[in-house]
């Protein structure tokens, strides 16, 4: 798979391609429908590339930042996501005042007449473009009639739910992580190098995996939960206890991160190492504790409601 960063970086002889559109932050059940169908088209067409066209930065990081949503992916996540959902190449659009102005019809020409050669494009039924959005599906279909292609929307259903990117932010500020992980087809996961902390965990004899957080990508709420730690580089998976947070019983601990123990292990050493942090459920809320003591005996029942959970 190919990432294009601008649209000048397709290749002149692409020949053609289905194209479908959107931020598809999280490339949750919906959009994984959309790419589905767009797949189907190009299969139909006699083998058509499926193009996704994505926006770096969010065109609501750009045009009101005081609104703008914390990602659920980065920019290579979201590209590998796709890939999986079955694109083959992702052209990226700069997103900047200027592309916010355009027209939905210099859109069209620019993105999918000119840079792709679109023959069908496929995207969600809610898409809108253009400046101010002023573009919707119908209007996408004249402009392809006009244009030589052809254009439909799907609809992004799941049973009574209909997946969004909003739809799991909205689960993880919950910790509803296991909503969050229905709606994106897999569950939620916190990636990225184990560095070394202040080492109470250890102290208090629960040795923890620390991973900052990501302050641009959304994370589960603070609080507790049940899950499992993966080396990257083994793929040994590990049930853990895992605490989102500050840790608001000591002081000075500000930077918010992701800590996990491995149930029943105090003996592997994981700095260095990049893990991956997968979330099953809730145990509970972050509670500042008033001494040691009362943090120890609950950290206890957390472990042993996560082993009972995990089956470990």
């Amino acid at each position: 798979m190919e990432i294009w960063r601008s649209p000048q970086e397709v290749p002149s002889d692409l020949g053609g391609a289905v194209v479908t559109i959107g931020n598809f932050d999280g490339c949750h059940l919906g959009h994984q429908l959309v790419v589905r169908r767009a797949r189907e088209v190009a299969d139909e067409a006699g083998g058509l590339p499926v193009v996704a066209v994505t926006f770096d930065p969010h065109p609501m990081a750009v045009l009101r930042p005081e609104h703008a949503p914390v990602m659920l992916t980065t920019l290579e996540e979201r590209a590998e996501l796709l890939r999986q959902a079955g694109v083959d190449h992702v052209l990226v659009i700069p997103f900047d005042r200027d592309v916010a102005a355009w027209s939905p019809a210099e859109f069209v020409q620019r993105i999918i007449v000119d840079a792709l050669a679109a023959k069908a494009v496929v995207v969600g039924a809610n898409f809108r473009f253009g400046n101010r959005a002023a573009g919707d599906v119908a209007a996408l279909r004249e402009l392809g009639a006009e244009r030589g292609f052809t254009a439909e929307g799907v609809a992004l259903d799941g049973g009574p739910q209909v997946w969004s990117s909003t739809y799991v932010r909205t689960c993880l500020a919950a910790g509803d992580v296991a909503g969050a992980a229905e709606a994106l087809g897999r569950p939620v996961t916190v990636t990225g190098v184990v560095i070394k902390g202040d080492q109470r965990g250890r102290e208090l004899g629960f040795p923890t995996a620390n991973v900052p957080t990501d302050p641009q990508v959304a994370a589960p709420v603070d609080g507790v939960y049940a899950g499992w730690l993966t080396r990257l580089d083994t793929r040994e998976r590990f049930p853990a206890a895992i605490s989102v947070g500050t840790n608001p019983t000591f002081e000075g601990v500000r930077e918010r991160r992701v800590e996990s123990y491995v149930l029943d292990r105090t003996d592997l050493d994981l700095y260095g190492v990049q893990v991956e942090v997968t979330f099953v459920t809730k145990l509970r809320g972050m509670l500042r504790f008033d001494g040691i003591e009362s943090l120890i005996e609950a950290m206890n029942d957390d472990v042993a409601r996560a082993r009972e959970i995990l089956g470990a």
